[in-house]
């Protein structure tokens, strides 16, 4: 009489459908951002245009955008110890993210929010 050992069958998943899993849960992902700025500078106003545009194409109806101007509440920029303006903060989803400047390079802002892939 012969005995076959059963052996314990885990599905394994092909990377490429993990990377689809991953991809199609970012699509769906609510995003809360802080942008941090001081008043009517250029370069604030430049920062806030960037990410209202490339939040409105590539996460439309998904986020939340908090702008925080640092000479009205000064209190917010120290507990978020921002140090230069203007800064964004990702805060959802995990990991938290911080991007200074005009956020006028979208391919780096698109990879430091984790939206887009690192391509270099």
């Amino acid at each position: 009489m012969s005995t076959k050992k059963e052996r314990a069958t885990h599905p394994v998943k092909d990377p490429g459908a993990q990377l689809e899993e991953v991809l199609a849960k970012r699509k769906t992902q609510k995003y809360a951002l802080r942008l941090f700025v001081r008043e009517a500078t250029p370069k604030s106003t430049r920062a806030i245009q960037n990410l209202r545009k490339l939040c409105e194409r590539y996460l439309k109806d998904r986020y939340e955008l908090e702008v925080i101007d640092i000479v009205k509440h000064p209190e917010k920029a120290r507990s978020e110890q921002v140090i230069a303006v203007p800064t964004l903060i990702k805060q959802l989803p995990p990991p938290l993210r911080k991007l200074v400047g005009d956020l006028s390079d979208s391919e780096r802002v698109l990879v430091g929010l984790e939206i887009k892939e690192d391509t270099r």
